[in-house]
């Protein structure tokens, strides 16, 4: 599945202002996209294992990891334990 909402989020937080807003008030961006409430729920958290899942591009969901400010072990973390729950 390919949340189309979520990637189109995440992409246009490419944008420096957008970034800068988002990193502000997170739910103030979240509210201009039709997002589900399971997708809200992953970027709340920021839970980049639940973006895998959601569907959200690889590049996107490393550059997600880079705007909320994940700890690099801990989105390495989360990027393993989704591939391992992939392969089983």
């Amino acid at each position: 599945m390919v949340d189309y909402w979520l990637n189109k989020l995440i992409f246009d937080l490419q944008a420096p202002a957008a970034m800068a807003e988002y990193r502000a008030d997170r739910e103030a961006v979240m509210a201009r996209y039709p997002l589900a409430p399971a997708a809200r729920d992953a970027l709340r958290a920021d839970d980049i294992a639940g973006l895998v899942r959601r569907g959200v591009s690889p590049l996107l969901v490393r550059m997600y990891g880079y705007v909320v400010q994940v700890p690099e072990a801990d989105f390495v973390r989360q990027i393993e334990a989704s591939a391992a729950q992939g392969a089983s």
